[in-house]
């Protein structure tokens, strides 16, 4: 198929009018409809249907965007070298859980706009982590805990993380500078754990002591997490980078657990026909340089 009736197809999804992906495309609106005629013809499928006042794609259309999306971005990477970041325009799908979204997407937000302000930066929630949607472009970059194992999967370590404890400021336990694992004991935790798991890797540390902490409540994500700490007599593990960021904002003290928990890797990862795109270069080192 024409790579330019591909170019059509996709503004015609983003946009969800004639109209408006004519002026996308500096085309006018009769050669715009006439690329629709010849796109529902080479795809069989309407692409876009009547819905009231305006128009909506079909499942067919909905479904084969991403890929469209994803051979245009290859297309545009092989035939050219450099990019103009202050022009660009273009909108970036990041995967990310939102205990790392909190600490990272505000300062990724507000870098990428200050070298480009025509990037829109979409970060979306964690779902099953399927390397599919890095392949089919659903997504552009996954930043998350853990490696995807697949060969056409590149990726690098953002940052190394450790678990800390954290209570509000007027707790009894914030009065200690560093509790013993006892101390946080006597205390109810909350546990984040998006497949609802109330044990972890400081319950193990606890058994071998012989003590035991009781889970009054377990959230799916440690954003939740540190909003019911902030509102509850609960101590809640959180990852330090969160705890350090929130802990003032939120009447919160934190403080080291006194045990060898793991830490966990938070990776950067994309797929590997993205690896020389130069907007997507500039994109993943301006992500690490947000870090700090």
């Amino acid at each position: 198929m024409d790579l330019n009736l591909l170019r059509v197809f996709d503004a015609l999804l983003r946009e969800g009018s004639v109209t408006a992906a004519a002026e996308r495309l500096n085309l006018s609106i009769p050669a715009t409809s006439r690329a629709l005629g010849r796109l529902r013809r080479a795809m069989n499928d309407p692409i876009l249907v009547r819905a009231g006042r305006g128009m909506t794609p079909t499942p067919f259309a909905l479904r084969t965007a991403p890929r469209v999306r994803s051979l245009l971005e290859e297309a545009s990477a092989l035939i050219s070298t450099e990019v103009a970041i202050a022009d660009l325009e273009r909108t970036f799908t990041i995967r990310i859980n939102d205990g790392v979204a909190a600490t990272l997407a505000t300062a990724a937000a507000e870098a990428t706009a200050a070298a480009a302000p025509g990037v829109t930066l979409r970060f979306v929630a964690e779902g099953t982590e399927s390397v599919e949607a890095l392949r089919d472009g659903s997504i552009d970059l996954d930043i998350g805990v853990g490696e995807h194992a697949a060969p056409d999967i590149r990726g690098t370590v953002l940052y190394r993380e450790r678990l800390v404890a954290a209570v509000r400021a007027d707790s009894p336990l914030g009065r200690h500078r560093r509790p013993t694992l006892a101390q946080l004991c006597r205390h109810p935790h909350v546990s984040a754990s998006r497949r609802g798991r109330a044990r972890g890797p400081l319950d193990e540390v606890l058994a071998a002591e012989g003590l035991h902490r009781h889970v009054a409540a377990v959230v799916p994500t440690a954003a939740v997490a540190v909003l019911v700490v902030a509102s509850s007599p609960y101590v809640g593990l959180l990852p330090q980078r969160l705890a350090e960021q929130y802990a003032e904002p939120l009447g919160l003290r934190w403080f080291p657990v006194p045990a060898e928990l793991p830490e966990v890797e938070v990776r950067l990862s994309w797929h590997a026909r993205l690896d020389a795109d130069p907007a997507q270069q500039w994109l993943r080192t301006t992500i690490t340089d947000a870090l700090g």
